[in-house]
């Protein structure tokens, strides 16, 4: 009997996802042009806000939230619906009859989702950098470590959020909640600076907010080296609270 390494097993799962999520035309076309479509939808509205306490313009804080789209619409939104369609299929199932342990099938599924949503990240980047005249990254250490606990986390909440998704179809209602808090309250798109201090400091313990604190810090600059310790807890502790919803209650059977 020939066994295998976990690299190939997960190099098997990713190349198998992929092309599931090829052939899924309302997937792709959510995943790459959404985020986009966003950022200019949002930049027009930031012009109407006086973002002056912030220190950021309307094209950086629309470009800041692109990032945010990306990770909230390819890793989160996608990957709710494709751990749920991949249990109702019984594919979950038949796999963990086989050498793949449980950690490798759930990381294997998000690989080709959290790869695009880094290639994406990096193309907002530059194209923020040389078409909406930024700056360069001020901490591409800070950037990278955001958009590395942003695809862990979100991929985390998705397998915990396909608990309670019965259905592909339902995932659109059980993703909306997180979607609209983290889009008005962690950042994305308004800064905290421009918010009253209570919301701010209730909006602070969001979820995405350590991400796109360290996302800004890392690209635009302008956060204080406390918040930045405070982004990265913020996210970790999420992380690891999510991680511990998924050990608890992942469901790998269908749910009928």
């Amino acid at each position: 009997m020939t066994s295998t390494t976990v690299a190939g097993r997960l190099n098997a799962l990713g190349r198998a996802e992929l092309t599931l999520f090829v052939r899924n035309r309302t997937a792709v076309f959510i995943a790459l042009l959404m985020p986009l479509l966003l950022i200019f939808v949002m930049r027009s509205t930031l012009e109407e806000i006086d973002l002056g306490p912030s220190g950021l313009t309307a094209a950086g804080a629309s470009l800041n939230g692109g990032i945010g789209m990306v990770l909230i619409q390819v890793v989160y939104t996608n990957l709710v619906a494709a751990y749920v369609a991949r249990r109702e299929e019984l594919v979950l199932k038949r796999l963990r009859t086989g050498e793949v342990s449980d950690s490798e099938i759930l990381t294997g599924t998000a690989l080709p989702a959290g790869l695009l949503a880094l290639v994406q990240s990096v193309l907002i980047v530059v194209v923020g950098t040389f078409a909406f005249d930024l700056t360069a990254p001020h901490r591409p250490d800070l950037l990278v470590l955001g958009l590395l606990l942003g695809v862990v986390l979100m991929t985390a909440l998705a397998a915990a959020t396909s608990a309670v998704t019965r259905t592909v179809q339902t995932a659109q209602l059980t993703t909306l909640p997180f979607f609209l808090v983290s889009m008005l309250g962690s950042g994305l798109f308004v800064p905290l600076e421009v918010l009253p201090d209570l919301a701010a400091s209730i909006c602070e313990l969001l979820p995405m907010t350590g991400v796109m604190t360290l996302v800004r810090a890392g690209w635009l600059g302008g956060v204080p080296t406390g918040d930045v310790v405070g982004a990265v807890l913020n996210a970790l502790a999420w992380t690891v609270l999510a991680v511990f919803a998924v050990r608890r209650w992942f469901r790998w059977d269908p749910r009928r």
